[in-house]
């Protein structure tokens, strides 16, 4: 059935609601409609195992042992819901039920094997150097043999495929794919994979040298303290996302070299981002005032990392009120909104305030005409005209 294709998850459900699974698989009353925490997961753990072993269905041509991988799919996760790691918590368990269904015991072993070790892949390959010979020889050591390699390579895709969009990416397949390659050469050959030598272009040449080809950004730089550092943050400033960063060290030489992707999808501008790599390196004051988000040099106001400058907002609640009253306290007495009285021959002089966006006018005659536009949209405002002058739209002011 878990080779049925289209058809497993419709027949699965109704062999469920039917109570069939529980004869098969004991198992299956602890793992129903358990929810999973991780929020990249869009099913629950039960729908989670069968979505597994329909997507494994796709890549059975390119394993030796179709079988071992589907079973392997539908038990990857039988250890959550329990105490511990849910893979090697899950790998006896999984072990016990191929036994069950009759498969013999190396053929077992290895079903625990591939539960225990379906988080290893990704795990090295998005955290570990693989240029590293190291990393690729634990890594050849764990798994053991060619046959082993190939059944977790097409899981970890089924099981990235079943989870939802945001567990697997163009540039973490592509890392996936470069450590199956580096571990199938060592199982192959036993031969470890020589570190790849650096690129002739960045070695040779006067400093700082700079390439941009396509999402790799590669920078070459006389060997300081901070400059991986320096180089992040402008591309940081250029909206640039680091997703992975090589740095060594050749005759004195540093050489960094980034994959990166943009941030809100538009690539920058690659004279403006190459020469503001040059300046970052060789130490500018400009680009690095930037990064530190300080003073100008020339005085200018100091920007935020995305290279514009803060903006004031004025609030309308309790701070900018009270700012608003402190203003209007410092104005004279005979200023003030409906309040100021002035003592003179003529007697008291009443003032009041008409506010359109905060202006203040008075009522006293003045030679004064204009025209303003009101904030939210609406009507136009009056003409206002000294009093005894009423001029068309004044609407009898004054």
């Amino acid at each position: 059935m878990l080779g049925a294709g289209a058809g497993l998850l419709p027949a699965w459900e109704t062999c469920d609601r039917y109570g069939l699974i529980d004869g098969w698989l004991p198992e299956w009353t602890r793992l129903r409609s358990l929810p999973q925490h991780n929020p990249v997961h869009r099913f629950t753990l039960d729908r989670h195992l069968v979505q597994t072993a329909f997507e494994a269905g796709r890549h059975t041509r390119e394993v030796d042992r179709p079988d071992l991988l589907l079973l392997g799919a539908f038990l990857h996760d039988i250890g959550k819901g329990l105490a511990g790691d849910h893979s090697r918590v899950g790998a006896p368990i999984a072990e016990a039920v191929a036994a069950r269904i009759g498969l013999p015991a190396p053929e077992a072993a290895l079903i625990g094997t591939l539960v225990r070790l379906h988080l290893l892949l990704p795990e090295v390959a998005t955290r570990r150097d693989l240029s590293d010979p190291v990393t690729i020889a634990r890594v050849a050591e764990a798994v053991g043999d060619v046959t082993t390699l190939d059944l977790l390579y097409a899981l970890v895709r089924a099981d990235a495929a079943a989870t939802g969009p945001a567990a697997w990416s163009d540039w973490k397949g592509r890392l996936v794919a470069e450590l199956v390659a580096r571990v199938r050469t060592t199982l192959d050959t036993g031969d470890v994979p020589a570190p790849p030598a650096p690129d002739p272009a960045l070695v040779a040449g006067p400093l700082p040298v700079v390439h941009l080809t396509g999402d790799r950004v590669a920078v070459a730089a006389a060997d300081r303290r901070g400059l991986l550092a320096t180089v992040a943050g402008c591309l940081a400033l250029h909206r640039l996302e680091v997703l992975a960063a090589d740095a060594s060290t050749v005759d004195g030489r540093a050489l960094v070299e980034c994959r990166v992707q943009p941030r809100y999808g538009l690539a920058p501008d690659p004279v403006a981002l190459s020469a503001d790599l040059r300046r970052a390196v060789g130490g500018d004051v400009s680009v690095t005032q930037r990064l530190r988000g300080g003073p100008w040099p020339h005085g200018g106001r100091g920007r935020a990392a995305g290279g514009l400058a803060p903006r004031r907002r004025h609030g309308r609640g309790a701070a900018g009120a009270a700012g608003r009253r402190r203003r209007r306290s410092a104005l004279p007495g005979d200023q003030r909104a409906g309040r100021g009285r002035r003592a003179g021959p003529g007697g008291p002089d009443r003032h009041a305030r008409w506010r359109r966006g905060g202006c203040l006018l008075p009522r006293r005659p003045v030679a004064l005409r204009c025209r303003a536009r009101p904030v939210g949209g609406g009507r136009p405002r009056r003409r206002l005209s000294p009093p005894g002058r009423s001029g068309p739209g004044d609407g009898g002011l004054g």
